[in-house]
């Protein structure tokens, strides 16, 4: 198992508002993470947390308003939907491995693969995605540690995916001109009514 994996992680932080498409900071080339202390840690705990709650399993800063090279990710937790006795619902959430990418540097993108993906920034929109099969990155883990990793199928999906906002990429600028724009036009309307 990959060393970044954050050990013994507890579910606990604050929900940090995500800002949505087209939000100004979701545009801009984030900075490089220069200090890796207490102010990035606590950063990294609401992160996690409201990836965890929104639920996602990716979140960069810049979607929390924070323009740095950093995000969290976990595609392996459990979240289980139970029915409570007065017949309300709520969602447990188990088996946590989250990870923490800050300067990531992507060394090798090899092979194709099309992948449904969505994004907190543009809920309720999700649309295939072509992206690199395999990739290697090279990173830093929250604690300024270099480290290096291998990905393929969902996890090298969801890198890309994360490190395109470090670069002020939004997923839905990934297809084609026709596509984006009939998206783009739907996902606004949609929130244009939520604020009516």
């Amino acid at each position: 198992m990959n060393k970044n994996f954050l050990e013994n992680y507890l579910l606990e932080g604050k929900t940090l508002t995500i800002h949505t498409y087209p939000a100004p900071i979701l545009k801009q080339i984030a900075k490089p993470v220069t200090e890796f202390n207490s102010e990035l840690h606590e950063l990294v705990k609401n992160m996690l947390f409201t990836m965890y709650n929104a639920p996602g399993i990716g979140l960069a800063a810049p979607q929390v308003g924070a323009s740095i090279r950093m995000f969290v990710l976990d595609i392996w937790f459990d979240r289980e939907k139970v029915t409570l006795a007065d017949g309300s619902v709520e969602y447990r959430l188990s088996e946590f491995a989250p990870m923490v990418f800050c300067n990531p540097v992507f060394k090798n993108k090899s092979g194709e693969v099309i992948h449904e993906e969505g994004c907190l920034s543009v809920p309720g929109i999700y649309e295939d995605v072509k992206r690199s099969e395999f990739v290697t990155v090279e990173f830093q883990d929250m604690f300024g540690e270099h480290l290096t990793i291998e990905a393929d199928e969902l996890l090298s999906v969801c890198l890309q995916h994360e490190n395109d906002h470090l670069d002020g990429i939004v997923f839905i600028e990934r297809l084609s001109f026709l596509k984006k724009n009939l998206l783009e036009k739907k996902f606004l309307k949609q929130q244009q009514k939520k604020k009516q």
